[in-house]
Order: C-alpha cells, then structure tokens, then sequence
C-alpha cells in the first residue's frame, strides 16, 4: 500500500510502515502542515512492528522552513507558543509512538531535522550527513526539541546547542545522537528492521515503553510477570527450548 498525505509518503510494507518526507524541493523542511501530518502519521501506526521515517530527495529534514519563519514574525506571543507547542507534540507523538522508530538519516539534518533523528529509536545515517542545532544563528534557541535531545546528547548541548555549528555523522555518533553510520545506508536500516521483526510484536513494544518510562523496581517486577506469562512470552520461551522459530518470525 503506498499513498501520499500532503507532504509525507506512507508505505506499509507487511509489517513495517515507512513514513517519508517527501517535499524534495524543500529539503524535506518543517511547516505548519508538515508538523500536522507527522503529528497524525505517528499518532496511528496500528499494529505495525517497525516505522521507518526517512526523508526524500537529496536531505532528511533541513529544518525550519523560510516561508513558514517569515511568517512567524508576524505572530503574537501567545501564537508563537502555541505554534512552539505544535513542534512539541509532534516530537512527543514520535517519540512515544508505541512501535519501534528507525530513522535514515541522509544529508541534511538541521535544527528540527536533528529534533526528529532525536526521536527516533535507532538512528542510522549516512557518512555525508550533516547536523547541527542551527536555532542561535537566527537569536532563537532549540528549546521545543530539548526534551527529546538532551536524552541523547547530555552535556555536548553546552558546545552544539550554543555555537549552532553544523557537525558530521562520525561526531553525531559519537556524541549520541545516532547509532551508526553506514555507507550502505539502505542495508544497515533492512539489518535493524530484521532484527526488530525477530522480536516479538508485544515484546519489543513493552521493551521501549520500559525504556521511556523507566516504572520503579516492584513495578519492573510486574511488567517481566505480565509478558512472562502472556501468549507471547509463553510461546517465546518453549519456542527457545524446542529450537524453532517462534510464531511472530
């Protein structure tokens, strides 16, 4: 199944839905009804088992997008935040998406670009990708995307969050940004989403879930019994003991 919603192609293939920017022209950047359209997107992926989010033409995500910031300068105070809240609860909605999310990450990935590769689960980028918190450049600031990359990068948001410098792959990996780089970027994502596929539907939902809310220890206890003794659990394990491929494979 393959369609276009406005700016975005949606393509569920079997169990993996991919979501891509496609507004090439543009360098896939952020507007109002790009915001909408992924916040939409994300808030309904049904039961697939992987969403890929990747971006079309020759970048992920430039970020902002000119037309859509000259026309903030317009805007009032409390339009502003409620157009800051927009960027919010998209990130919010990817970032919990209920299914794992692997972004391919090519080229540019700027400002609300490198927001997006922060929400993912598994980042993969290619070698010429280009990053950078960009916001400062222009006297604002990226405080909308902070709550999902400061997670990831830590204490490196003093340097790049500051000076707004655009910086490579091999230091996005290294500061924490994205898990790999990979010249056969299209092969390192099949690998990851092959692995996700191995895993158990409920499983590997319940494993992300337990890394984004991180519920107490008796809580964890619960949680381990839940899946344990569920038909999932159940038919993971005698799966393991009578060697053969679980159910889901």
């Amino acid at each position: 199944m393959l369609g276009r919603v406005g700016g975005l192609g949606i393509e569920r293939d079997g169990s993996v839905l991919r979501i891509t920017l496609d507004k090439p022209e543009r360098r896939n950047a952020f507007d109002a009804q790009l915001i909408r359209e992924l916040t939409e997107a994300f808030g309904d992926v049904g039961d697939a088992r992987a969403v890929v989010l990747a971006g079309n033409g020759p970048s992920f995500c430039a970020g902002a997008d000119v037309e859509w910031q000259r026309s903030s300068t317009d805007l009032t105070y409390d339009e502003n935040v409620e157009d800051a809240l927009r960027l919010f609860r998209m990130c919010e909605t990817i970032e919990s998406c209920p299914a794992p999310v692997v972004a391919r990450v090519h080229g540019y990935a700027l400002g609300g670009g490198s927001g997006l590769v922060a929400c993912s689960d598994v980042a993969i980028a290619s070698p010429d990708a280009t990053f950078g918190f960009s916001e400062v450049k222009l006297g604002i600031i990226p405080a909308g995307i902070s709550p999902f990359v400061l997670p990831k990068i830590g204490a490196h948001a003093r340097r790049y969050f500051v000076t707004g410098e655009r910086f490579d792959a091999a230091t996005a990996q290294r500061i924490g940004l994205v898990h790999d780089v990979a010249a056969d970027l299209d092969g390192a994502v099949a690998t990851v989403v092959g692995e996700l596929l191995t895993s158990g539907p409920e499983a590997a939902r319940a494993a992300k879930a337990l890394v984004r809310e991180r519920p107490p220890g008796e809580e964890t206890a619960r949680i381990a019994a839940r899946l344990r003794s569920g038909k999932e659990g159940q038919e993971g394990l005698r799966a393991f003991l009578e060697k053969r491929p679980a159910g889901w494979r």
